[in-house]
């Protein structure tokens, strides 16, 4: 089952992730390199490995080498976190959500943030959502 939204992914993991999506497609050794504080080449081998079992991961064989790619979009697996995010914290609530995104100034928004989602607001609203 590709990438189910409950399957927790360690920082490690997490950030193997990042680095893909940014190259959109990436090498054990690409990914190596571009890491901090890097564990060894064959534990991100490893890792990667994992991730793949669990579903995130897929690849390719380019000559003797494999090249992991995400399976989906970061966009959708964003999708993904954000409703086991919401199910988990907020108890489905997207209200709640955002009422503790507002409320804590660490991640309050900016004006124009604001009024962006006043925008997206408005527009549920028209849509009946």
């Amino acid at each position: 089952m590709p990438g189910k939204p409950q399957e927790h992914l360690s920082r490690r993991e997490r950030q193997i992730m990042d680095i893909i999506y940014a190259l959109g497609r990436a090498s054990v050794a690409q990914v190596h390199g571009a890491m901090h504080d890097r564990p060894s080449y064959s534990a991100v081998r490893a890792l990667m490995r994992i991730l793949e079992e669990k579903g995130h991961l897929r690849h390719v064989s380019e000559g003797s080498r494999y090249v992991y790619l995400p399976v989906r979009s970061r966009d959708q697996a964003s999708r993904s976190a954000l409703h086991g995010l919401l199910r988990t914290f907020f108890g489905g609530s997207a209200e709640r959500a955002m009422a503790a995104l507002l409320e804590d100034s660490a991640t309050r928004p900016n004006e124009s943030e604001l009024h962006r989602l006043a925008q997206l607001i408005d527009k549920a609203r028209k849509e009946g959502r």
